[in-house]
């Protein structure tokens, strides 16, 4: 919008800002395929943070930030017996759920991980049905936490259909942040002006480097980002609800706002109105924690094994085609200094399959990275772009995240060239998808709480009309463990 720059004559709202706050609290769900796929998002998101709990690496970041600085009574942490604060709860659900990069994702301009916004859905979710009942009223109900991701997914999503905040070294979690904050503020009774506020506090936080994602400094900084990321909207939200001003022009503002400073005076774009989109088109890691513009790429690698384990002596060279993102994010060579750099890189994701016939979150660890085969094949691989994965990466009504791999042998001989263009978790995979995604929610129940206690939850989710209509409290405390 157009303002001068020396007036002090407050503005009104940027559009975006008024948009986000008017979706987030008045816009009404009515696709049931979007409701569908959230129960699906909540069941493998839980998922994700319960496998994540068997590392030491996530749990040590957990619980109070301050050693017993606990809140009885406050936001429950799922798999755990803590009880936080809202804000430190949030940014325990979101490390967890982010820890072992098996959540969903959605892949456009910017690319990122929607369901991350339910470390603040979940935390805020608990702590205000908590205490509506100490207060005699109402808990939300698991179909409000539903509509609660939709919308988180809806305005993190359409938000990077068309703005590349990593064109400009900027981490996809500022989205998840902006987002977090439109949805705790709503779901907390904020008013229009409170949700515009917490929101325009959200964007001029800026956004965090992408430094800890991309070589030489990958680290586990990328784990707890999302974490991060929605502790600090929820904080936004509780601060909004006292009163606090905000920034109407924090994104248009001449030289200050965040256009200006960030994104080289590229406006930011929203090439469609806020709706149920995004949760319908979300994209799943059902069947391996890997960085997602590889996942067709290690499920080819997995096709390929049976024919080239017992030859990696005879192998030559290996061929990956894959998109453009893939090339700029995940081509790595040289060596890997820890989990989180081999999970972000294309040759390390085959090398394991090529050599085991899986990739699970073990296989990043330091024990199987030390296995000489690997490096040795990742040194015969040649990494390219081709051409129509990226376009049809890019096409809205196709939103592939193709891949192909062949095998090359010195006497001349070849595998197949597999190519396939978009993994399991992919809507045009659906019904091939969601029993492998139940069985991976299953598992994962199964291995982190006692044999009674695993039935309960799985029977919980199995009838997704109650589970919908349990209050949150309820919900929450079927997911303590002690």
């Amino acid at each position: 919008m157009s303002h001068d720059a020396k007036s002090a004559r407050r503005p009104d709202p940027d559009p975006e800002l008024a948009a986000i706050a008017d979706y987030a609290l008045s816009y009404h769900i009515e696709s049931a395929a979007a409701y569908e796929t959230a129960y699906y998002c909540l069941m493998d998101t839980l998922a994700c943070g319960f496998q994540a709990l068997q590392y030491p690496a996530c749990t040590k970041l957990l619980g109070p930030v301050v050693p017993g600085a606990t809140m009885p009574g406050g936001a429950r942490v799922p798999g755990t017996s803590y009880e936080l604060d809202p804000v430190m709860a949030a940014f325990n659900i979101g490390t967890m759920v982010r820890w072992l990069d098996f959540n969903d994702t959605w892949l456009a301009a910017e690319w990122g991980h929607p369901s991350d916004n339910l470390g603040a859905i979940l935390a805020v979710a608990d702590y205000l049905s908590r205490r509506n009942v100490a207060q005699g009223g109402a808990p939300l109900t698991v179909r409000d936490v539903l509509t609660a991701m939709i919308k988180a997914h809806e305005i993190q999503g359409v938000t990077a259909l068309e703005n590349s905040f990593n064109r400009v070294g900027l981490d996809h979690v500022l989205l998840v942040r902006v987002a977090s904050t439109a949805v705790a503020t709503a779901m907390l009774g904020g008013t229009r002006e409170q949700v515009i506020n917490a929101v325009s506090n959200a964007w001029l936080d800026g956004g965090a480097l992408r430094t800890y994602r991309h070589a030489p400094n990958t680290g586990s900084r990328k784990s707890w980002a999302a974490g991060d990321a929605t502790s600090r909207a929820v904080r936004h939200a509780l601060i909004a609800l006292t009163g606090e001003m905000g920034y109407p022009s924090a994104l248009s503002a001449p030289t200050w706002g965040f256009v200006d400073v960030l994104m080289k005076g590229k406006p930011l774009s929203f090439p469609q109105p806020f709706g149920s989109y995004v949760m319908e088109n979300v994209l799943f890691k059902i069947s391996y924690p890997a960085e997602f513009h590889a996942q067709t790429a290690v499920e080819a690698a997995i096709m390929l094994h049976a024919e080239v384990r017992e030859r990696l002596e005879e192998i030559e060279r290996i061929v990956i085609e894959t998109q453009e993102p893939g090339v700029r994010i995940i081509d790595k060579t040289g060596p890997l200094a820890n989990p989180a750099d081999r999970d972000h890189c294309i040759q390390y994701m085959v090398a394991v399959p090529l050599i085991f016939g899986r990739l699970t979150a073990q296989d990043y660890e330091d024990e199987v990275a030390a296995d000489p085969r690997i490096d040795a094949l990742r040194a015969k691989m040649v990494v390219r772009e081709n051409a129509r994965f990226t376009e049809e990466y890019y096409a809205p009504d196709k939103r592939y995240i193709g891949n192909a791999v062949q095998v090359f042998f010195k006497d001349g001989s070849a595998t197949e060239r597999i190519a396939i263009d978009y993994p399991i978790g992919h809507r045009k995979r659906r019904a091939e998808g969601m029993p492998v995604l139940v069985k991976k929610f299953e598992n994962s129940v199964g291995e982190h709480f006692p044999p009674k206690q695993a039935a309960a939850i799985q029977a919980m989710f199995a009838d997704r009309a109650r589970l919908e209509g349990l209050p949150v409290t309820e919900f929450m405390a079927c997911l303590v463990k002690n």
